[in-house]
């Protein structure tokens, strides 16, 4: 069994969208106050409040506030569930020595979405049937599978998607022994190791015009205006276009990679850290780590082998293990030992693939 998302575009009404934007502020009242809750627990009294604890609370705090229930309570529910993860993580990273970074407070204009974990929704033909809310149109512009989990309502840049997580078989594709090593970098997006490149489009450079003009308009205009608010959203749906076409393009190269390759093997990169110095917005342009996510689960899916190796040195070693010492400004491999001319990120590939095909003890052991 794997779990899939599938992501649709949803039509509400205009009482169905104050209905929607009404459920967010008092999800983001409740976090808030749960968070708060819990600071201040702390604080005072040194006791730690848990999920149970809080969650026992909901009636009392349903009959004080009757316009909650005008929420269903799987989603009020859902909300506390997201700030026990929030100290549930914190405490992780604290104890794993990670930069910590308490929970803070969620504002109401940057809680975008909430949760039906179980019940209370329901997909009949074009309409989605939500709890407290109506029969909302949905547009499913592909075919829903599996058995849905959960639904979570995302309101992103003015416009409205329904997110439902489903659990369906496998699909495994057939059997091949093809196998490929997978160099990414900012030159060419990905380099193969057959000698393939893929264009890096450098979707976010090409669209900084229209987005430093978005964002001047919005500077221009005065705090708390109407204007102002149309203003963001427009720049809002200007960094969304430049999300979804980079989303479009990671699908389909990790979508071809899964169809053809039985083996695919990448580099084990540390995508945070190369992302904080010098280079940080080409990386971020680029969007290393959600293309290895969406090769890694679509090659689950598919029954293919994802194999991640120790990226030390792969780009400073020639094929016949000589150390080939490399600045980033020099795009060409040349190896004094056995005379090896190729392109750098194309020998940096075919590493990649050797060390997949060995243990990676003996990997570790040579580096």
């Amino acid at each position: 069994m794997s779990k899939l998302t599938f992501r649709y575009r949803i039509y509400p009404t205009k009482p169905q969208t104050a209905l929607l934007d009404s459920t967010l502020s008092y999800c983001s009242e409740l976090y808030n106050a749960a968070l708060q809750e819990r600071r201040d627990a702390w604080r005072i009294n040194r006791e730690s409040v848990n999920f149970a604890g809080q969650s026992a609370q909901l009636p009392e705090i349903k009959a004080a506030r009757e316009e909650l229930e005008n929420v269903y309570s799987q989603v009020l529910q859902d909300t506390l569930h997201r700030v026990d993860k929030t100290f549930k993580a914190f405490f992780a990273r604290v104890k794993r020595g990670d930069k910590a970074g308490f929970p803070r407070f969620r504002s109401r204009a940057r809680y975008d979405s909430f949760t039906y974990p179980q019940l209370g929704f329901s997909v009949k033909g074009a309409h989605l049937c939500l709890s407290k809310i109506g029969k909302v149109k949905i547009k499913l512009h592909r075919p829903l599978q599996g058995k849905v989990k959960t639904l979570t309502v995302k309101r992103e840049a003015g416009r409205w998607f329904a997110c439902l997580s489903v659990e369906c078989e496998a699909q495994y594709l057939p059997p091949t022994l093809e196998s490929v090593g997978i160099d990414v970098g900012l030159t060419a997006f990905a380099t193969l190791s057959d000698g393939t490149e893929v264009d890096n489009p450098r979707y976010y450079r090409e669209a900084q015009t229209k987005l430093r003009k978005a964002q001047r308009k919005v500077a221009r205009r005065k705090k708390g205006s109407h204007r102002r608010r149309k203003a963001v959203q427009l720049l809002q749906r200007a960094h969304a276009h430049v999300h979804n076409q980079r989303a479009d393009f990671h699908h389909k190269i990790s979508r071809w990679l899964v169809n053809n390759y039985g083996v695919i093997a990448v580099e084990d990169l540390n995508v945070k850290g190369l992302a904080s110095g010098m280079l940080a917005k080409s990386v971020n342009d680029a969007g290393w780590s959600a293309f290895l996510d969406k090769v890694a689960y679509k090659a689950e899916n598919a029954g293919r082998g994802l194999v991640k190796v120790n990226a030390r040195g792969t780009s400073q070693t020639c094929l016949c293990g000589t150390h080939t010492p490399k600045t980033l400004s020099q795009r060409w491999h040349q190896c004094s030992a056995c005379g090896l001319s190729a392109n750098r990120d194309h020998v940096s590939a075919q590493i990649i693939l050797s060390r997949a095909r060995i243990p990676p003890s003996s990997v570790n052991a040579s580096h």
